[in-house]
């Protein structure tokens, strides 16, 4: 196996023992409303803490990932530069040698 898969393991497999534990040990419901209506909604507490750690890192990834945009955008624009100028050297190289040197006409 490689060290990656070893090392996620490692680190998953306890990860989700312990949100397996917090689950099973927070069964109580809570009561969460909506201020201006009457909108009310009952859960386990397990299932609002994991939705709300959930939401969170979803949201900080999509952070991560607009500013990621223009970082990407700028390689996309080298990786065509460097198409283009490794074009124009093959066309170069299969051009004669003094037709290199001679002024154009």
């Amino acid at each position: 196996m490689k060290f990656r898969t070893v090392l996620r393991l490692l680190i998953g497999v306890p990860l989700l023992l312990l949100m397996i534990v917090f689950v099973l040990s927070n069964e109580q419901p809570v009561r969460f409303g909506l201020f201006p209506t009457d909108y009310s909604l009952e859960l386990p507490l397990s299932v609002a803490m994991l939705s709300a750690l959930g939401l969170g890192f979803f949201l900080g990834g999509m952070r991560v990932w607009f500013a990621a945009l223009r970082y990407r955008r700028t390689a996309r624009q080298a990786t065509a530069t460097v198409r283009v100028m490794e074009a124009k050297q093959q066309e170069l190289k299969t051009l004669p040698a003094g037709r290199l040197l001679a002024p154009p006409r």
